[in-house]
């Protein structure tokens, strides 16, 4: 039976982990948090079950234009009732991973690991050390490392977890912010931003670019600052943090062109570094790149045979989904089966912000650097029915397809549930649909994935022309 050893159990660990106890070989995941690792327990699931509850303040907030009355009573957000189920919520999918882990027969390590001395042969060592035990070594035919990222700390502005807060610490506030100043317009930063916003927190979002989330579709990313300066959100354009202080009852932040913000909390949303210093990489012999990312081809492998890496750690794609396959390919490589490389182009991304962002395939910079010739539609939601009917008023869809043959590339979603709305395109490019095909295909009416249907019409129309 064939050992392997998997270093770090969030997405890219535990599935893999899964897809080897199914390839019946022997399994042992060394996981320092526990199962779901910081994805589950501190990061992904944590901050969109906080969104969450913002969206429900968004819908409260709104209801007078359905004709719907409060009778005057104002919601409120209790913060320590928030993130008890942030966290409640955090633990119990970390205990359905393990449950599952366990049921397949995964041998579940709390604590950590790193590469071990190296020998002659076709295994590898791993040293672990259990919480609580002393370390031991194993010896495995593949090891796939899968320790993830963490908050980049900047030296002048470290997090303390009362005024200076990072995106894991937020959890532990027991009241929301009087004045919350985001640093870091990115999609972490804007997530955090347009919710505690919605939660009826001031929010101040520093930028150092010209607009919010500067690496996301730029039409669908001013469509969401427009947003967030229409709710009362103040934006610093242009303006890169110098030092966050905690003055003691707020914080002062300071911008490098020497003006001065002041509020009651500061987020830091810098980035994350990822988690590769302490595993005995380099001493094995192990490419890692600069910024400490481990360097693996398209099937997750490593310059060492029998070394894998996959999700953050990693940084070919900072995404849980992506995480996971990179942990299913690597196994699926390691132990012989059939697999095709990671396929980047036919991923779709989200931004939890509201409304929501989801992007797939090829993006609008692509094709005005000319890297991917692509006639392309952008209907704004204003003329969907289902959209008025739920008085939606931002939002569109936007649809790449190749020119002559009409295949579809790449969209574009901004609108509630985005995240959903995302896939009937990420099929389309997956399968090499057409625009004509996806013309052709009936929508249910009304309905916001109709929209999605008549962009494809609308290139089909413009391609007969």
């Amino acid at each position: 039976m064939s050992r392997i050893v998997i270093i770090g159990g969030g997405p890219g660990g535990y599935e893999a982990a899964l897809v080897a106890a199914q390839l019946d070989a022997d399994v042992t995941l060394v996981e320092a948090d526990g199962p779901g690792g910081a994805c589950v327990l501190t990061d992904c699931v944590p901050s969109k079950t906080f969104i969450a509850s913002s969206e429900v303040m968004t819908g409260y907030r709104h209801n007078d234009r359905f004709g719907i009355r409060s009778g005057g009573v104002e919601a409120t957000v209790d913060a320590v009732a928030v993130n008890q189920r942030v966290k409640k919520l955090a633990l119990a999918q970390s205990g359905d991973i393990q449950d599952k882990l366990v049921k397949v027969g995964v041998d579940v390590v709390r604590g950590r690991a790193r590469l071990g001395e190296d020998s002659l042969g076709h295994t590898h060592q791993v040293l672990i050390t259990p919480e609580g035990s002393d370390a031991y070594a194993l010896d495995a035919a593949t090891v796939l490392i899968a320790t993830g990222a963490t908050p980049r700390v900047l030296a002048s502005a470290k997090p303390d977890g009362e005024r200076i807060l990072d995106w894991r610490q937020v959890y532990d506030l027991t009241e929301l912010p009087s004045h919350l100043i985001v640093i870091g317009s990115g999609v972490t930063g804007a997530e955090f931003a347009s919710a505690y916003l919605a939660m009826g927190v001031k929010v101040t979002l520093v930028s150092s670019r010209e607009r919010v989330m500067p690496h996301e579709d730029a039409d669908a990313a001013m469509a969401i600052e427009r947003v967030f300066r229409e709710r009362g959100m103040t934006i610093l354009s242009k303006s890169r943090a110098d030092s966050v202080v905690n003055t003691g009852d707020g914080v002062l932040v300071t911008l490098a062109d020497g003006r001065t913000v002041t509020g009651s909390h500061a987020l830091m949303a810098v980035g994350a570094v990822p988690n590769t210093a302490s595993l005995g990489l380099r001493e094995y012999g192990v490419d890692v790149a600069d910024g400490g990312y481990i360097t693996v081809d398209r099937v997750s492998r490593t310059n060492v045979p029998g070394i894998y890496a996959a999700g953050d750690c990693t940084g070919v794609l900072p995404l849980a989904s992506v995480a996971a396959m990179q942990g299913r390919i690597a196994v699926w490589h390691a132990m012989g089966e059939a697999v095709a490389p990671l396929r980047l182009r036919t991923v779709s991304a989200n931004v939890f912000t509201d409304p929501e962002l989801a992007t797939v395939g090829v993006s609008q910079n692509d094709v005005d650097a000319g890297r991917m010739p692509a006639r392309q539609v952008m209907l704004p939601l204003t003329g969907n029915a289902r959209a008025k009917m739920s008085d939606l008023r931002d939002g569109f869809v936007k649809l790449f397809c190749r020119p002559a043959t009409g295949q579809i590339v790449g969209g574009v979603v901004v609108a509630p549930k985005a995240s959903e709305l995302i896939l009937p395109i990420t099929m389309a490019i997956e399968n090499n649909l057409t625009v004509d095909q996806l013309a052709h295909t009936i929508t249910i009416y009304p309905s916001l994935s109709g929209s999605i249907a008549e962009a494809a019409r609308q290139l089909m129309q413009h391609e007969r022309q």
